[in-house]
């Protein structure tokens, strides 16, 4: 046996790629979050009669799991459309309407991360959906925010005239090349960049709320919202101070 085992380790050393370098394994990839021990503990909660042993086995078991499982899902589906204020309390909501449906679950309906995994997204579709019906309904009642006007109106107007598309592709041009000179701070360049991003992508870009756009800029940048805000207000005044030059003008170098 041990000569056989020092045959495999030796083919493994020697499994080159097409460019004759050596081939590096991937190791194999785990919900390391969701384990089997999270399945058994699952199961003993289920069959647990007493209160205070199911809240220990939730709470040192369960609950962390079925946090990570909420945010893996909300972050791969985009599942952005939400009525609380950041994605720690929608995954909050979800936990809770998951330890609601612990108790519905049975081993014949196949392995928990699964079973679990498909009513978060039963659950965030129907969320998600209602949410977004509600943006729609009341975009036109919302109190105006000057500091959030201009990301939530540029990005989503998408009946726009080419004059003003123009524009803000010239304007997104421009910060792109001059970022670090108008935000010399890192941070601050990253979230410009991450609002340029929107920018961008306007026209692949469903109707979003100014709270909707703000998570998902607090999400990718992992900055507060006092810092975004003060990003936001430079790219305003850039684009106030160059937009009446560039309808008076054209375009030119001047206009900057």
């Amino acid at each position: 046996m041990a000569e056989v085992a020092e045959i495999f380790e030796t083919e493994e050393e020697i499994l080159l790629t097409q460019q004759g370098t050596v081939r590096k394994r991937k190791p194999k990839q785990t919900n390391v979050y969701f384990t089997q021990e999270t399945e058994d503990a699952i199961i003993k909660y289920v069959n647990s009669t007493d209160r205070a042993e199911k809240n220990e086995i939730f709470n040192s078991e369960i609950n962390y799991a079925f946090h990570k499982l909420a945010e893996n899902i909300i972050h791969t589906f985009k599942f952005y459309y939400t009525e609380v204020e950041t994605i720690d309390e929608l995954k909050h909501e979800v936990v809770c309407m998951l330890l609601e449906k612990l108790k519905l679950y049975k081993q014949d309906k196949g392995k928990a991360y699964s079973y679990f995994g498909t009513i978060v997204k039963r659950y965030l579709i129907v969320y998600n959906n209602n949410n977004y019906k509600k943006l729609k309904n009341k975009a036109y009642l919302e109190e105006v925010d000057e500091d959030r006007t201009i990301v939530t109106d540029l990005v989503n107007n998408k009946e726009i005239d080419l004059e003003a598309t123009s524009f803000i592709d010239v304007y997104v041009k421009h910060i792109d090349s001059s970022i670090y000179e108008i935000f010399p701070k890192e941070k601050e360049a990253r979230i410009a960049d991450a609002i340029l991003e929107l920018f961008r992508k306007r026209e692949n870009i469903d109707v979003m709320s100014k709270k909707a756009l703000y998570i998902y800029i607090r999400e990718i940048t992992e900055a507060p919202t006092p810092t975004i805000t003060k990003v936001i207000k430079k790219l305003k005044t850039v684009y106030t101070k160059t937009h009446n030059r560039y309808l008076n003008q054209g375009y030119s170098s001047g206009i900057f």
